[in-house]
């Protein structure tokens, strides 16, 4: 039996499918899915960024996954495929935030992980008997976990050599407008170091993605995790929080281990929006000094900002962008604040009335569209002022002061970045997209 897995694109602004002769890299949950599938399957997987989908496939079964930014683009490949009488399984972030209206366009979901319930998903697929949903009673040890299959996956399709691999699973923390916390209920677990050492060996190369949400939180783990990972002479980037700028063992320990780049959800500039958002564990006048130590490492800070909270008014993105510029921040992402499906953040505003209910479907699920009233500023200034920082701060000469700045680290890679989110910026499109 055959068991065609789909990771999809998106929709653009005019509602067509976005594609690329490369994207940055790959993702790890189609891999990971096709190494939990028993091997009388034959798998295949079709990256929808890179790769084009044959609706006339001799598959059998076909699985999707989709957060809620691929959600429409995910919705018009499921419709294709039941059009031609094949079954269709979703699974993914927004699959478990709003089941009932995924199941329009599927014929079963599995809500959240895989590991104790996907063989049994298969087995009632050949059985006939696919039940309409599926939900394992506890989550995964995360241990005797299977290599994942990258070798599945067109090895030229995508710009970096970085593959991913995972360590932990799930945040301790409870951000309002999180859906990390959601998926995983509160739990937060790490992996066997051993396993993780030797899924980085089996990547097949020499630069990993550590797709965890935040790799030092367990310092324990991390003092060990990192010492495993000397040996290896391996350059990685992950997610983390500002405080390892702090923590002088772990930050150094990082840095031997081979990190390069660390993507760090800052969101904001003005401590009370954090406060706002149950984020107040971030020190606004602790920026500046974390960023220097990191950088002075030789790892790359690679920040998310957010605009829209409920104490942003008209002077968040001219206060934004000049501590960018001013901290000489090699790489940002911007975002509009996103009500997401199932976050404490969308049950919030929508008992405050400020849901803009005529938006809020998956056509609009994306980085830069406004879906609710902010208390201060109107939709339609928070949509400029974002695009009024992504401007700026990918200008050219804003590349050149930022890129070229001591310690002069990474800029092969820094370059790439800036430029790929710059061609995104003024297309106007999800600025990685591009």
């Amino acid at each position: 039996m055959k068991l065609l897995l789909i990771q999809p694109s998106h929709l653009d602004e005019k509602g067509e499918v976005y594609k690329t002769k490369k994207a940055l890299m790959p993702s790890l949950t189609m891999p990971y899915i096709a190494a939990l599938t028993p091997s009388e399957f034959t798998v295949e997987i079709i990256d929808d960024h890179v790769d084009d989908i044959n609706f006339d496939s001799d598959a059998d079964i076909i699985g999707i996954t989709s957060i809620y930014t691929q959600i429409s683009r995910a919705y018009q490949i499921a419709d294709e495929f039941r059009k031609k009488r094949k079954k269709v399984i979703f699974g993914g972030f927004h699959a478990a935030a709003c089941p009932e209206e995924v199941l329009e366009h599927c014929d079963s979901i599995v809500i959240g992980e895989a590991e104790y319930i996907w063989e049994s998903v298969l087995e009632d697929f050949k059985k006939g008997e696919l039940k309409r949903a599926y939900k394992a009673q506890k989550f995964h040890d995360l241990q005797n976990l299977p290599v994942p299959r990258f070798d599945l996956l067109r090895q030229n399709a995508y710009w970096l050599p970085f593959r991913p691999v995972q360590t932990s699973r799930g945040c301790p923390y409870s951000c309002e407008f999180c859906s990390v916390t959601q998926f995983y209920e509160g739990a937060y677990r790490v992996r066997p170091v051993e396993e993780v050492v030797r899924d980085v060996k089996a990547a097949g190369s020499k630069k990993i993605f550590f797709v965890d949400d935040n790799i030092i939180i367990n310092r324990e783990y991390a003092r060990k995790l990192f010492s495993s990972l000397i040996a290896l002479k391996i350059k990685w980037i992950s997610q983390g929080n500002i405080s390892i700028a702090k923590d002088k063992e772990i930050l150094g320990l990082a840095r031997q281990s081979g990190c390069i780049g660390l993507y760090i959800g800052l969101e904001s500039v003005n401590y009370n929006s954090l406060k706002s958002v149950n984020k107040g564990f971030h020190k606004v006048t602790e920026y500046a000094d974390a960023l220097s130590a990191l950088k002075k490492e030789g790892i790359t800070p690679f920040l998310s900002m957010i605009f829209g909270f409920d104490c942003d008014n008209e002077e968040v993105f001219k206060d934004t962008l000049r501590f960018l510029l001013e901290n000489r921040v090699p790489l940002v992402l911007l975002y509009i604040l996103m009500p997401i499906p199932g976050t404490k953040l969308t049950q919030r505003l929508r008992a405050e009335g400020r849901i803009i209910e005529e938006k809020y479907n998956p056509k609009y699920f994306n980085s830069h569209d406004v879906l609710f009233k902010p208390k201060l500023i109107s939709p339609e200034d928070l949509k400029s002022g974002f695009w009024f920082v992504y401007d700026k701060f990918y200008s050219l000469s804003s590349i050149i002061r930022r890129v070229f700045s001591p310690p002069l680290k990474n800029l092969y890679l820094l370059l790439l970045i800036n430029f790929i989110i710059r061609k995104g910026v003024k297309k106007r499109m999800r600025p990685l997209s591009a």
